[in-house]
């Protein structure tokens, strides 16, 4: 007979899911470091591309930043994170999108 899970066996099986993206994002972070280690000191920005498609930014977020991040409605809806490595959603572009779409309707 089978046994029910548990919510623990539960959480420790979605965990275990989760664990190549982890280790993705960090790989990822970790190259980004590396890339602008690589730099000479004056040249560093950290903040760029990897592969000239990854977005990263390890430079100390300001509000312009985090805003333009999750709230910009003139923006694109998948923007780069405003502290760390890949994208995030734009909120304020998707309201604005939706309202667009419900004016034509």
């Amino acid at each position: 007979m089978r046994k029910k899970a548990t919510a623990p066996d539960a959480k420790r099986r979605h965990a275990g899911g989760m664990k190549p993206l982890k280790v993705l994002a960090l790989g990822l972070a970790i190259a980004a470091v590396i890339k602008e280690l690589r730099l000479p000191k004056e040249e560093r920005t950290w903040h760029g591309a990897l592969g000239g498609f990854v977005p990263y930014d390890f430079r100390v977020p300001t509000v312009e930043r985090i805003k333009n991040s999750f709230w910009d409605p003139e923006g694109a809806i998948i923007v780069g994170r405003a502290f760390g490595v890949g994208w995030t959603i734009n909120l304020g572009a998707v309201v604005a999108k939706v309202r667009s779409l419900s004016n034509t309707a």
